[in-house]
């Protein structure tokens, strides 16, 4: 505990016989009693100050206070429940669908986020490649494949392989990869 904590006590910053009641956010308020049972209510957003008489308190902060009951706590029926916070009309608030609405937009983003990784992750896609034309044969590049040791092994030459696959990039050449080869025992005619 601080050196100067006793001078936050109520015992210490109140007057003799007023005691705290209880506090309304609504209002920012701390209310108060003193001995002959009057209702004081402090200023807005502070929790000491000049205290001012009031008629009525509101209905969150109890008639009748216990020693041992908690200020802060919203007063109980005799049923055991409490008493839902009140509008300026004096209709009870009830917000629909509760916090879980106020939690919706939250459980949306978090729900597209995993719908996102799970598409480009989990579930990559590859684009189909063009078919190879009907006069030449599909091959998939293996490691160490060049053009000229494809074109060679097949027996066509690079200039044919090349006439074939127009935006294969010999130097890029990627295992994986598909080339289509020409099949010597049909013709090759470039169509420009």
């Amino acid at each position: 505990m601080g050196r100067w904590t006793q001078y936050d006590e109520d015992d210490y910053r109140l007057p003799e016989g007023i005691k705290r009641i209880g506090y309304d956010a609504d209002s920012e308020r701390y209310y108060f009693r003193d001995r002959e049972g009057l209702v004081y209510k402090g200023p807005e957003g502070s929790e000491f100050g000049e205290l001012t008489l009031v008629s009525e308190i509101p209905s969150s902060i109890p008639q009748e206070v216990d020693e041992d009951s908690d200020l802060e706590a919203a007063p109980a029926g005799t049923d055991g429940y409490r008493i839902l916070a009140l509008d300026e009309n004096g209709t009870r608030y009830n917000p629909r669908g509760g916090a879980y609405r106020t939690l919706f937009p939250f459980f949306l983003i978090i729900a597209v986020v995993l719908l996102l990784v799970w598409r480009l992750v989990l579930l990559p896609t590859r684009i189909a490649p063009v078919p190879c034309p009907s006069t030449t044969l599909s091959y998939i590049v293996q490691p160490g494949d060049t053009c000229w040791d494809i074109a060679n092994d097949h027996n066509s030459s690079l200039d044919k392989l090349l006439i074939v696959n127009p935006k294969v990039n010999c130097e890029k050449l990627m295992p994986g990869d598909r080339v289509c080869v020409p099949d010597e025992g049909m013709s090759i005619s470039v169509r420009f």
